[in-house]
């Protein structure tokens, strides 16, 4: 009896497992379905796909701009105003008319050097610039003003611009110094390169105490390198360290391809500092000079030492007169140390833009007292100084 009671009962629970499996089984199915009917939806692009949650493009919120960032942002709208897009344009006449055209001939970069219209650039971004053709200076805020040109040293490839734009409409730039420059450090660079004007690139400071050659096949010294892009049209622009004031003119890159190659270089402005207030007044470089070639600062400092290392004494100068010493230079390689000037009528000297700093107040034939540092003593030396190299290439 027990047998046959038992039987119903299992009966009675297979069926009521049966029946929960099917109710599983129906939400599946459902879910199943709804999701087969949108994706066909969103596959078709019918009326409700602007309603599908599938459909629908996720929007991403922008995340707060990071504080380099910002600062790299700030760096860029302070000094941006006082870039300048300069172009030498040349009159041609056109055939054998009397209608006279203005053909663009080069392009380059330039900065507000103060609010009476000087702009300062490089020289060989003018240099082709002769009788018949004239340089166009467009400030930030795309008017156009016709420039002359002041003054040009191309022994530091540096020329000096002049506009007659309201004062309001010129800002200086923020001027740095480049003697406490150090290698990674982070920079900033304006120009327009292939006249796309007002591009930005950053960088870091690669190498202190580059020489390179000029386009008049002179010598650089003591020039900054790094790898902040630098592509044609950036030349004469501003190097800006990371407080937005200037530290170099941009000035030359080395490229196989004649573009970027993360190998740029830029004039210190402790040279331009010097340089453009002798282009202001005499229209070129006018110090006195000792008749001595040096060597670049960086080497000294290396050897824990400062000053103006002699590299080469010219003969019949008031440096040769007076007894001053070369160094002893294989190559890259200075065998023997030449006397190191440090100092000029008490004035102390820990690099060749002091030694400049220093001769201004004298003129050719003023005799100056010169400290030398020679074999680890100090010698003093009178030095009659010789003409400007400005006065000899005058002849005067």
């Amino acid at each position: 009896m027990d047998m046959y009671e038992f039987e119903p009962v299992q009966e009675s629970q297979r069926r009521s497992s049966k029946l929960l499996r099917t109710l599983l089984w129906l939400p599946l199915l459902a879910a199943a379905f709804y999701f087969g009917l949108t994706l066909n939806q969103w596959r078709s692009g019918g009326p409700e796909e602007a309603t599908s949650p599938l459909a629908q493009p996720r929007e991403v919120q922008r995340a707060d701009l990071r504080s380099d960032e910002l600062h790299t942002i700030e760096i860029f709208q302070q000094a941006a105003p006082s870039v300048v897009f300069i172009t030498t344009l040349e009159r041609r006449r056109v055939g054998f008319t009397r209608l006279v055209t203005e053909t663009p001939t080069g392009s380059g970069t330039g900065f507000v050097w103060n609010a009476d219209g000087q702009i300062v650039t490089n020289y060989h971004v003018i240099r082709s610039v002769g009788r018949g053709a004239k340089v166009q200076v467009t400030l930030a805020d795309q008017s156009e003003w016709e420039a002359t040109v002041m003054g040009a040293a191309p022994e530091k490839d540096l020329a000096l611009l002049k506009i007659d734009a309201p004062r309001n409409l010129l800002r200086p730039i923020p001027l740095g110094s480049s003697r406490d420059l150090q290698v990674g450090q982070s920079v900033y660079a304006i120009g327009n390169p292939f006249g796309l004007d007002q591009s930005l690139t950053t960088g870091i400071i690669s190498a202190l105490g580059r020489e390179i050659d000029t386009f008049e096949d002179r010598t650089i010294n003591n020039v900054i390198q790094t790898d902040a892009a630098i592509n044609p049209g950036n030349s004469g622009g501003p190097l800006l360290d990371s407080s937005g004031r200037l530290i170099g003119v941009n000035t030359a890159i080395y490229s196989p391809s004649g573009a970027s190659a993360g190998i740029g270089f830029a004039i210190p402005v402790d040279t331009v500092n010097w340089v453009v207030p002798d282009l202001i007044s005499f229209g070129a470089i006018d110090r006195p000079t000792l008749g001595l070639a040096w060597w670049d600062d960086q080497y000294l400092r290396r050897l824990g030492k400062t000053g103006v290392l002699v590299l080469e004494v010219g003969r019949n100068t008031g440096a040769d007169r007076a007894g001053l010493r070369s160094s002893d230079v294989r190559g890259r390689r200075v065998v023997r140390l030449g006397d190191i000037i440090v100092g000029v009528e008490g004035e102390t000297v820990e690099n060749f833009d002091d030694l400049m700093r220093a001769l201004e107040p004298y003129n050719e034939g003023d005799q100056v007292e010169i400290t030398v540092e020679r074999d680890e003593r100090m010698v003093e030396l009178d030095v009659v100084l010789g003409p400007s190299n400005a006065r000899r290439q005058r002849g005067r």
